[in-house]
């Protein structure tokens, strides 16, 4: 472990020491910005991905202020910042979906894959908020724009397998567009078995398969109006959770959309766009093919939303003005069946999620003022107005036994805001910038009812009577460029008051059986987090470059205790030669150990480790053809590690050779 320590820092600091010498400056992957935008499959030119089929889970897990939960080998969480779901603004397109799931086992980037998408725009803190609330950022995942080419029929088809745990992938994308009308229908597959961790060893109920297809279509209505429309099915089967005492054996999305456009570059209203949407998932937990279950459950749940948005875009002078007003009304509910094992026994039955309704309206404005031509000022605001109400009588009445006087609404009033002062210069440049946002308890905290945690090993109850959670944001970025040298530093800190999470209650039993007590969700007065990510790259020539990053996070409660699922020490080293028709890369990657964990919220310390991989890719052309083939070997040593991120320390994968190909035809 020592010498992959010694063999990163080296590169950072070989990056240092060249930093003086005169080329073009070529951007690396390991930069940091406030919003990333990471490419999906559609953008087969960019040699860059390491796998052209990879999943969204692994697009995000490169980003460095994102970390992915993982409870198995599918529906990673992502975690924005240290701070995971209920703390983020995450929206497929601009539109608000939320899971099905009490145990978060389907986060929303789990119904969409990456031949759905365009692009991932990432936004750190308040800059993530113009979709909606959140503290710790927003992720948005956008849809490909309306595309009047006049580009005729085309096709790709995409196929790639795996070793590691016989995983198999398919995709086929065809496209057909006129300068008035386009239609574009794509599908992808996804199929793997038990997957092995290092050393051969098998990580049983991580299998899983699913697919996804998506239709697309629009129709240019003037020079200025075009009109188009979305429908996403996303289904998952016999999906395993290793770190979880429950798999899943359906989880399944309808996600649709029709959108108006308009663009007027010449106006001061430079574009218009306005869209009415609504999603439905049905998600089915159950244990049926695990052994030596104490009593058998099925946990099923649902949840739809309808919403609407309308966002526009105005230039005068030096203002450039982004407004988006949405809004958007949510059905959840889940309920859980327990079948005793003496069938002389009644089931018992229970809601989990209570039928929450929630109600929401919004609107968000952005101002980016031009002082002169090196600096600028960003100025955001988001209000909003957020109505939870219980519609299952059964259910209000149980949460009434913890709160006798619960009435079955709750109103809330949302606010957030943010300003940021960025300066350019041709070497150089730096932002700052503060913030403030609010956040209202999800529908766990507020109204989850004997929800187990295996993490902590505790069942959690819900406390309609939380405050909203807000938090104080502080962040800097600079960069600084010279030709063939890049060095950058980004940091960000975050004073969260009313923290809410899980606390003890000594007088209430478990409802799991084996489960050590009982949470209630409660706030502690405040908890602070720290991010800070230090990038180098250098490029020796036009072909071979190399770059490295740094990364430090820390997060502690008033109580003194440290955060749970805080990120230790990371790096991430990388060797880079390209030609126009081939590519390769050698990375490093790891993490220091989890010596700051929480014990006290269930957490262990986990190792360090690092993991080397080896990427190659070739590109190769006929008449009328294009063929990309990415090939390489992950984990090449066959580590056997587990990290912070891993529920319950579950393994993660061993030696996996891996090639895809696809073709543009």
């Amino acid at each position: 472990m020592k010498k992959l320590f010694v063999c990163c820092f080296s590169i950072l600091f070989f990056g240092f020491s060249f930093g003086q010498e005169d080329d073009n400056f070529v951007k690396k992957d390991t930069i940091i910005l406030k919003e990333v935008t990471v490419s999906t499959r559609r953008k087969l030119s960019n040699y860059r991905q390491e796998k052209t089929l990879s999943t969204l889970d692994n697009f995000l897990e490169k980003s460095n202020n994102i970390t992915m939960i993982k409870r198995g080998n599918y529906a990673w969480e992502p975690a924005l910042n240290n701070m995971q779901s209920e703390r983020l603004s995450v929206t497929i397109d601009g539109m608000h979906i939320f899971g099905a799931c009490t145990d978060k086992m389907d986060p929303i980037t789990s119904y969409v894959d990456v031949s759905n998408l365009e692009k991932v725009a990432v936004g750190s803190g308040q800059v993530g908020t113009e979709n909606g609330h959140s503290v710790g950022g927003g992720i948005d995942l956008q849809l490909a724009p309306s595309k009047f080419f006049d580009s005729g029929l085309k096709t790709s088809v995409d196929l790639g397998y795996e070793t590691n745990g016989n995983y198999k992938t398919a995709g086929l994308d065809m496209e057909y567009s006129s300068n008035q009308f386009y239609v574009n229908a794509d599908g992808i597959y996804r199929k793997s078995d038990n997957y092995d961790a290092g050393n051969s060893k098998e990580i049983l109920y991580s299998q899983f398969e699913k697919f996804n297809i998506s239709l697309q279509t629009g129709y240019q209505l003037s020079e200025n109006h075009a009109i188009d429309a979305s429908v996403i099915y996303d289904k998952a089967t016999d999906v395993g959770y290793p770190a979880l005492p429950m798999d899943v054996s359906s989880a399944e999305a309808l996600i649709t959309a029709v959108t108006h456009h308009f663009k007027n570059e010449s106006a001061t209203i430079k574009s218009l766009e306005t869209k009415i949407y609504f999603n439905t998932i049905t998600h089915v937990m159950d244990d049926s093919k695990r052994p030596d279950v104490p009593i058998r459950m099925d946990m099923p749940g649902w949840s739809d939303t309808y919403g609407f948005y309308s966002k526009a875009n105005l230039h005068t002078n030096k203002h450039h003005l982004s407004l988006n007003l949405n809004g958007f009304y949510n059905r959840s509910l889940a309920e859980m069946t327990m079948y005793p094992n003496d069938m002389n026994q009644p089931a018992m039955f229970m809601y989990t999620w209570p039928d929450i309704r929630t109600l929401y309206g919004g609107v968000y404005a952005k101002d980016i003022y031009t002082l002169n031509t090196h600096e600028t000022l960003t100025g955001s605001v988001r209000f909003g107005f957020h109505q939870n109400k219980i519609t299952e009588e059964v259910g209000l009445e149980s949460l009434q036994i913890f709160y006798p006087k619960l009435s079955n609404y709750k109103n809330r009033f949302l606010s957030s805001f943010s300003v940021d002062y960025t300066f350019k210069k041709k070497h150089y440049d730096y932002s700052f910038g503060v913030g403030y946002g609010e956040r209202a308890p999800s529908v766990s905290e507020a109204y989850g009812f004997y929800l187990f945690n295996s993490f902590d090993n505790y069942d959690y109850i819900g406390n309609p009577n939380l405050k909203n959670e807000k938090a104080f944001e502080a962040n800097m970025i600079a960069n600084y460029h010279n030709n063939k040298f890049h060095l950058g530093i980004a940091s960000s800190y975050f004073f969260i008051k009313d923290y809410i999470i899980g606390n003890i209650t000594d007088n209430l039993s478990p409802m799991t059986i084996n489960a050590d007590g009982v949470k209630l969700y409660n706030a502690i007065s405040h908890a602070t987090i720290f991010n800070a990510y230090l990038n180098s790259s250098y490029s020796f020539s036009e072909s071979f470059s190399v770059n490295a990053t740094l990364g430090y996070n820390n997060g502690e409660g008033n109580n003194n205790e440290n955060l749970p699922l805080i990120k230790p020490f990371s790096y991430l080293a990388e060797l880079n030669y390209h030609k126009k028709h081939f590519n390769v890369a050698l990375q490093l990657e790891g993490n220091g150990n989890q010596s700051n964990y929480s014990g006290y919220y269930g957490e262990d310390a986990t190792p360090a480790y690092g993991v080397l991989n080896l990427n190659l890719g070739n590109a190769f052309y006929t008449k009328h053809q294009k063929f990309v083939l990415k090939y390489g070997i992950e984990n090449l040593l066959d580590t056997n590690y587990t990290t912070f991120a891993d529920w319950n320390n579950i393994p993660r994968q061993g030696r996996n050779f891996y090639v895809n190909i696809s073709a543009i035809l």
